[in-house]
């Protein structure tokens, strides 16, 4: 897999391709806030954000984690341009753990989507 992406779409798309699944959260007048990209896998969950070009997140957080929008947490954070957080993340190594976080996502308010640790 490419793990330098030549754009934002070939990055969106290369997380797709790796399990990314995306929700859309908006304001209450139903502006589009960001779009946001996770992936929970082994015990960690990896999330993008993306805000527009110039302003992405990308955060990898115990799968323990409460609130993956403002993690306790964070074991690895890259922030900036889209295209060079998108390298960041596609760069990260997958934990060796094949046991899958337990949880699981609740959907919400249209384009709002909640996941919820088991306990």
């Amino acid at each position: 897999m490419n793990d330098h992406p030549g754009d934002l779409d070939a990055g969106l798309r290369a997380l797709i391709s790796r399990g990314y699944q995306f929700v859309h959260p908006s304001a209450d007048d139903g502006e589009l806030l960001a779009v946001v990209g996770v992936r929970v896998h082994g015990d960690v969950v990896d999330v993008f954000r993306l805000h527009a070009e110039d302003d992405a997140l990308a955060m990898r957080m115990p799968a323990t984690e409460k609130n993956i929008f403002a993690p306790g947490a964070c074991l690895w954070r890259s922030a900036g341009a889209a295209i060079r957080v998108l390298t960041d993340l596609l760069a990260l190594p997958d934990p060796e753990s094949p046991t899958p976080a337990p949880g699981c996502w609740i959907p919400g308010r249209p384009g709002r989507s909640k996941w919820v640790a088991a306990s």
